[in-house]
């Protein structure tokens, strides 16, 4: 997430730079060869050209306007998980035993055991969500955007110790025998609230806590288990490609066409205006590349990138309350932002 109040140029040229260049090349040549070659043929009317920038501009914003719903609802579901996290571990710590057997040591220790696991959960399923799908950009198939997309996620992971530190923590808050169980789970974190509710029914049965007690902890991990369908859903379902291919599709034909159609406008103020088109058309045709290239990434808001949700300050923030509720004092730093973004 970008927490700068506006975005700085670095932030753009890395995501945008390279497609500058190709832009700046592409109008320039055009330039070039109707100035000293006179290829008068090869412009085009303004009109059609306009009409074509008019449609795609209709149909990146449908893109972006559909990339933020995307984008809102996965801060939504991890806003969710922080207020049903707190309200969890409150209820774990409010219930008193009405078993007499069961001793304060005992009981605090089950205790501690239920929030750790929970600590656990958060991390495991963040770093579930970070697996490359096919349709995203770290996992394009082509080697030189493949290159740098990973050099993008290093320059926002730069900064992070904590950010692929996941079985550090799953060590820490896990026992050892649990921690062993990963590698026999595809999805480790749907484990994780299975087991919660083995312990919270065995607390139960033990007559720590009743029923009702048992009813209401359930329904708080049923809560967790809507909130990691609806994030894997999110995750598992791209924005429906062909309307994603077809705005990058048009976007394309229109920066290929625009120069054509520009430079004989003009040309009509001397022969100055057909090098003053240059960077008019380089502007206009890299404005609609940054609307293309915002939309396209941000609809992948668990891809580890600049526009993600700051999913680990988020597991970071409730590691901490949660960590404060079993009374402990040597809590972890919350993160912070590095150049201007939040993970």
């Amino acid at each position: 997430m970008i927490t700068t109040k506006y975005v700085n140029y670095k932030q753009v040229l890395n995501l945008s730079g390279h497609h500058l260049i190709w832009i700046s090349v592409w109008c320039t040549l055009i330039a070039v060869l109707f100035y000293f070659f006179n290829w008068q043929w090869m412009t085009i009317p303004w009109v059609p050209v306009a009409l074509i920038g008019t449609a795609e501009a209709f149909l990146v914003g449908f893109k972006n306007n559909q990339a933020y719903d995307r984008l809102w609802e996965a801060r939504k579901i991890w806003g969710g998980i922080v207020n049903s996290s707190r309200s969890f571990a409150s209820m774990v710590y409010a219930f008193d035993t009405k078993n007499e057997e069961i001793g304060s040591f005992d009981l605090e220790d089950r205790r501690k055991k239920i929030v750790y696991r929970h600590i656990a959960w958060l991390y495991a399923f963040r770093e579930q969500l970070l697996v490359p799908t096919e349709w995203e950009h770290i996992s394009h198939e082509d080697e030189s955007f493949k290159n740098i997309d990973h050099k993008r996620n290093r320059l926002i992971k730069a900064g992070f110790p904590d950010y692929g530190r996941t079985p550090i923590f799953l060590h820490k808050y896990l026992s050892e025998e649990e921690f062993e169980l990963q590698s026999d789970y595809k999805n480790f974190a749907t484990f994780l609230v299975s087991k919660q509710a083995q312990e919270i029914n065995e607390l139960k049965n033990d007559k720590v806590i009743s029923e009702f007690n048992q009813m209401q902890l359930q329904n708080s991990l049923n809560e967790f288990y809507n909130f990691q369908g609806q994030a894997e859903r999110i995750k598992k379902f791209p924005s429906p490609r062909q309307f994603a291919s077809t705005a990058f599709v048009f976007n394309i034909l229109f920066i290929l066409l625009l120069p054509l159609g520009l430079v004989n406008e003009f040309a009509k103020l001397g022969d100055w205006g057909i090098w003053t088109s240059i960077p008019f058309c380089i502007t206009i045709g890299w404005i609609y590349i940054i609307m293309e290239l915002v939309g396209d990434y941000s609809e992948n808001p668990f891809a580890g990138l600049m526009f993600d949700v700051p999913m680990l300050s988020i597991c970071r923030t409730i590691e901490i309350d949660l960590l404060q509720m079993t009374g402990e004092t040597d809590l972890p730093d919350p993160i912070s932002s590095k150049n201007g973004v939040l993970v």
